[in-house]
């Protein structure tokens, strides 16, 4: 059963006299107790869709379309509204956890906070929940009274997901969390994150730029070039049958352990402006199979195959796409976005 639904969700902002589009049209489900990625460069709009589904978007956003939470349209709610639904209901992890705790309060003063906002529980319970969490998350209960400067990073994004957790919500929105941890420590976070979803069965949106911490974590992933999605699918089906050129293009980028022959290969270029993005195909400009046709025409997402949708012209020739991407020289043909 869907959880979430997004559609043709747009979010914009003024900039002098003309709108940038940080989020174009965008529309996906999340599904009860599934795990979605969304993945994309920096800049391409995953931490704007998160903010509009949890109604913080900064001040001058304008927001479009419809995003639906468990049957009810989130977009529109008043501030009160909004602020019953966080935390209990939807709960952030955000990109950074260094400075997403008040450095004059103790670790267990803020969750105790979050939870008595929101449930009505007596102290001993609230100290309990807190305790079990803690010991969920890795860390131990004699900690409680610290601040967070006395936590290292991994602590403190270990907390922050304690805090995340502390009213059980249906979604937990994870952005980037395990930006700034050494490679050892972002894998103990996510395969604790992995355990607690396993127990708590919560759905989770992992927002990241990177294609292997998906690919690892999610059920499905959804693929975002300059505020758009080009690509959706099942991970499985999406990392070993890609079918847009800049899906190819992150599959290249990323290591894997079963294919460790094969050369890395990035993308050249860089995204464009959201002020003034090119027309037809926004990644036509680093495409190396581009055609006079995708500088003009926007092609839409289609159905490449059961569940999976690509915004490419030519799906058909997404086969030859692949073979033709193993070689660097087919990207160094791109020019430079």
């Amino acid at each position: 059963m869907s959880l979430v639904d997004v559609e043709n969700l747009r979010v914009s902002y003024r900039i002098g006299q003309r709108d940038l589009v940080a989020v174009d049209g965008v529309s996906f489900h999340l599904d009860e107790g599934e795990n979605l990625g969304l993945v994309g460069e920096s800049g391409c709009g995953k931490s704007t869709i998160a903010k509009a589904i949890l109604g913080i978007l900064p001040e001058g956003a304008r927001v479009e379309g419809s995003v639906r939470f468990d049957g009810r349209e989130l977009i529109g709610l008043s501030p009160a509204e909004l602020r019953r639904i966080r935390w209990r209901d939807i709960a952030l992890v955000p990109q950074n956890a260094m400075n997403g705790f008040d450095p004059v309060y103790t670790i267990e003063k803020q969750l105790d906070e979050a939870i008595a906002a929101h449930a009505a529980m007596a102290p001993d319970e609230r100290k309990q929940r807190i305790a079990d969490l803690f010991a969920a998350v890795g860390l131990s209960a004699d900690r409680l009274k610290s601040y967070a400067h006395q936590f290292s990073g991994g602590m403190r994004q270990r907390a922050m997901i304690a805090m995340a957790l502390v009213l059980n919500p249906k979604l937990i929105l994870a952005d980037e969390p395990t930006t700034g941890l050494d490679v050892i420590v972002q894998d103990q976070i996510l395969e604790r994150m992995a355990e607690i979803h396993v127990q708590s069965k919560n759905a989770m949106l992992l927002i990241s730029h990177d294609m292997a911490l998906v690919s690892e974590n999610c059920d499905r992933i959804v693929v975002m070039y300059a505020g758009r999605i080009v690509e959706q699918g099942g991970a499985d089906e999406l990392l070993s049958s890609p079918s847009h050129p800049y899906t190819l293009g992150l599959v290249n980028a990323f290591p894997a352990a079963a294919d460790s022959d094969r050369d890395l290969i990035s993308i050249a270029g860089s995204p464009p402006s959201l002020i003034d993005p090119p027309a037809g195909c926004r990644f036509h400009p680093r495409c190396p199979f581009a055609t006079s046709h995708c500088t003009t025409e926007s092609p839409p997402l289609i159905e490449v195959a059961p569940n999976h949708l690509a915004a490419c012209h030519y799906t058909n020739q997404a086969a030859d796409f692949r073979t033709r991407a193993r070689n660097p020289s087919t990207w160094r043909t791109a020019t430079s976005g």
